[in-house]
């Protein structure tokens, strides 16, 4: 090999040794930046996870498939009835209204369930 090649090989290992180093910390630094960001996401909006945690879990108990509004409204204050609306939402809640006007929301999850009570209660003399 003479002396020419040799150098070209050198660069050439160099080069790739450097651009894999270098794309590593790159890659490094973006996962801890987007780990950062998406931790201070969650402090931000602490409050709004925690109620949609709170309205999964009343919508979730085994007892009852639907919850009116104004249930969820007093175990879940401090929030204008519009917000508690789209907190239900991003929960996975879906609104009906019953005969009366009142608004109640269930589970999407919970359809199947809901359903098969219907059915039960329907059978029934």
């Amino acid at each position: 090999m003479t002396p020419f090649t040799a150098g070209v090989v050198a660069s050439l290992v160099g080069a790739i040794v450097g651009a894999v180093v270098g794309g590593a910390v790159s890659w490094l630094l973006n996962r801890q930046l987007h780990a950062q960001q998406l931790e201070r996401l969650r402090t931000q909006y602490k409050t709004e996870f925690a109620a949609e945690d709170t309205a999964r879990h009343f919508l979730g108990h085994k007892g009852y498939t639907d919850r009116s509004f104004e249930v969820l409204r007093k175990h879940l204050g401090g929030f204008d009835d519009d917000e508690l609306r789209r907190i239900l939402v991003r929960a996975g809640a879906v609104r009906t209204y019953r005969d009366d006007g009142s608004e109640w929301w269930r589970l999407l999850s919970r359809m199947d369930e809901y359903i098969e009570h219907k059915a039960g209660a329907a059978r029934r003399p």
